[in-house]
């Protein structure tokens, strides 16, 4: 397939320029400072507040000056995940691209994306000289991916717009009008590990090369998360042999679906064959059971050096606790317009074993805060139950719909005469800063839309260069219309 003309040129450098600086999520000082020197550097007022967030104030055009003001927003910062034969310092090296087809890619990386091309976009705006817009000011925050703490920590007055799109949606087509709450909950098993059992053979069992993706948006897919489906297995042998577990080690990220996990553990010596006969009979069924989405899932077991191990009844209630906690959907929307939207939904997200503590994450989200509450405190029970100490964060506000909004009115007319047809206007079952700036900001009239991503929060992720064009084709059009 021949590869396709990376088209607005202009988003597209700026995107390559923003692939060369490391942004992980609470490390963005090396972007920030690139943000503030680009609109110094073009004679535009440029301000940082306390919390590293950086906006850019550009002047109308003439004829535009009494227009609204315009806020287009984006997140600086990037999910880092990389495949495990990929060695990759995201603090230091840049982030290498490639097109295949109508995609653009990483190698073995996540692209940044989400939402780099929303930064681009912005820049691109700021750096153009032929386009027509009332005032504009160009919003970037930081550390969205790992709490939205740079909207959260952004005080009111920083902006001042009237309108605010956000550039963080990856389904070009959709403008998004609402969005979910989220909250994270950390359960911890404390413990002092003891000398490795006599009588017992030790085996570590892996599971790699699944999609993953993102905990939101992506919650509904049926994909494998490879906590749980580990978590299974030792369930099912903890009940049919007993056994001593030593780590189970899954997951990064807060908000992706894990994608890969490793667990060492021993058995009485006389069951070790069985074990690995019940191995081979269970990746078989999840295999199955997977066979449509989950086309690249390894299953891997193999002898392991004895280690020390978690006390029985530590471990033996971490699994237990891990079989039981809700994980997926858990509600769609009632209202029968949006019936196919996920309401209410959790993620465990990740589990580290160290040498006296196991940690695991999950989170919750909902686009009814009440659902939320309950979902994450379904969660805390199942974990308080099995003895661990649970923390949960305060979590992020749902963004509620607007049905008087004027800027969702010029959005969809604008989108109608440029392409003919109607985009969809609906919910998302991922957190946007908009539900932070509906609060500091109630009067803000907002939407969101973007490119066309896939694969976000995994080194699968990647932009459909020809929808980059499109909205900023559409983009521009809001802009004259506003």
């Amino acid at each position: 397939m021949a590869n396709v003309e990376l088209k607005p040129a202009r988003v597209f450098e700026q995107f390559a320029k923003i692939n060369t600086i490391p942004r992980p999520s609470k490390k963005e000082e090396k972007m920030i400072e690139y943000l503030k020197t680009f609109g110094e550097s073009h004679g535009l007022e440029t301000k940082v507040d306390e919390v590293g967030n950086v906006l850019i104030r550009k002047a109308a055009t003439p004829g535009y000056e009494n227009k609204p003001v315009v806020v287009l927003q984006s997140h600086m910062d990037m999910v880092c995940e990389h495949l495990p034969e990929v060695n990759i310092d995201f603090e230091n090296d840049p982030i290498q691209t490639y097109v295949d087809g109508e995609w653009m890619k990483a190698k073995g990386t996540t692209l940044g994306a989400d939402d780099g091309i929303g930064c681009a976009i912005e820049l691109a705006v700021l750096d153009s000289d032929d386009i027509e817009h009332g005032p504009i000011e160009c919003v970037f925050t930081r550390d969205e991916e790992t709490g939205l703490t740079g909207a959260e920590g952004m005080k009111p007055g920083f902006m001042s717009g009237d309108m605010l799109i956000n550039l963080d949606s990856e389904d070009e087509g959709q403008i998004f009008v609402s969005c979910a709450g989220g909250r994270n909950t950390t359960a911890t098993f404390h413990y002092q590990k003891e000398a490795a059992p006599a009588g017992y053979f030790f085996l570590k069992a892996s599971l790699k090369g699944l999609i993953g993706g993102h905990s939101g948006d992506d919650i509904n897919k049926k994909r494998a998360n490879s906590l749980k489906v580990l978590a299974r297995f030792l369930y099912q042998t903890q009940e049919r042999y007993g056994l001593r577990l030593a780590s189970f080690n899954a997951g990064r990220l807060h908000n992706a679906i894990p994608r890969d996990g490793i667990i060492v553990f021993a058995v009485p010596s006389d069951k070790k064959e069985n074990v690995r006969a019940d191995w081979n009979v269970f990746a078989s069924e999840v295999e199955e059971e997977y066979h449509v989405t989950e086309k690249t899932m390894e299953f891997h077991m193999e002898s392991s050096e004895a280690e020390d191990v978690l006390p029985v009844e530590t471990s033996t209630k971490l699994i237990q606790a891990l079989q039981a906690a809700d994980n997926g959907v858990f509600a769609m929307c009632q209202d029968e317009e949006i019936a196919w939207l996920v309401e209410t939904s959790s993620n465990l997200a990740s589990i580290t074993t160290s040498d006296d503590k196991v940690v695991i994450v999950a989170s919750q989200r909902s686009n009814v805060m009440s659902a939320l509450d309950n979902m994450a405190a379904t969660i805390k029970a199942v974990f308080q139950l099995a003895g661990a100490e649970v923390v949960q964060g305060e979590g992020y506000p749902a963004w509620k719909m607007n049905p008087d909004s004027r800027l969702t009115k010029i959005t969809v007319e604008a989108y109608q005469q440029l392409f003919h047809k109607d985009p969809l206007v609906i919910g998302i079952h991922a957190g946007l800063e908009c539900g932070l700036f509906s609060e500091k900001y109630p009067h803000l009239d907002m939407v969101s839309f973007g490119p066309t991503l896939r694969g976000v929060h995994s080194p699968d992720e990647r932009l459909h260069i020809p929808t980059v064009q499109m909205v900023w084709d559409h983009l521009l059009e809001i802009l004259k219309k506003v």
